[in-house]
């Protein structure tokens, strides 16, 4: 079965994207590649916390996530190399449909006092990174089993090569964009 947002990209956005940019080819059409989700804890918890937070992370996405480690030592913040500070989960195809229509239509609707995505997060390259504060805005998170409430890294990687390409993109997917700045 097709995602409905895979479906509604296929066959709504393209030729939306294509008439208002003047795309010949609908190969030229910019796309979402991949979602990627990432965490990252400070030094003072152990590695059950980092476990229970990669948990929510694999209900969250519905896939295994990645225990990301630390590259280089730091005597200040007394980290060593190779100690475990992370965790982080990459979504393609299907899988990312499903996540972006799940994120779009019920998770953002649940924070609090939302007024809109920045519209200054896009990195210069067509891509888009946003944060959040915690994880329990997500539907399928349990508040009352959550150990600690941590926040995430959300970065949409598309194919386009400006800003206003994957921002119009992104639009045309449901994102909702500030009305400021």
């Amino acid at each position: 079965m097709i995602p409905r947002l895979k479906k509604q990209y296929r066959e709504n956005i393209i030729p939306k994207l294509m008439e208002s940019r003047g795309y010949k080819n609908p190969m030229q059409v910019p796309a979402v590649k991949k979602v990627v989700l990432n965490l990252c804890l400070s030094l003072n918890h152990d590695r059950d916390t980092l476990n229970a937070l990669a948990n929510d992370l694999s209900t969250i996405t519905g896939q295994k996530p990645v225990i990301t480690k630390a590259k280089k030592s730091v005597s200040n913040f007394k980290l060593r190399e190779g100690m475990p500070i992370g965790a982080r989960v990459t979504l393609r195809n299907d899988k990312m449909y499903e996540f972006i229509d799940r994120f779009l239509n019920s998770t953002l609707p649940r924070i609090r006092d939302f007024r809109g995505t920045s519209n200054n997060s896009f990195d210069g390259r067509g891509n888009y990174s946003m944060g959040l504060n915690e994880q329990t805005v997500f539907p399928e998170i349990d508040p009352d089993k959550v150990k600690l409430t941590h926040g995430m890294d959300i970065t949409f990687v598309t194919s386009a090569t400006e800003d206003d390409e994957a921002k119009e993109l992104l639009i045309h997917l449901g994102m909702p964009f500030s009305k400021e700045n």
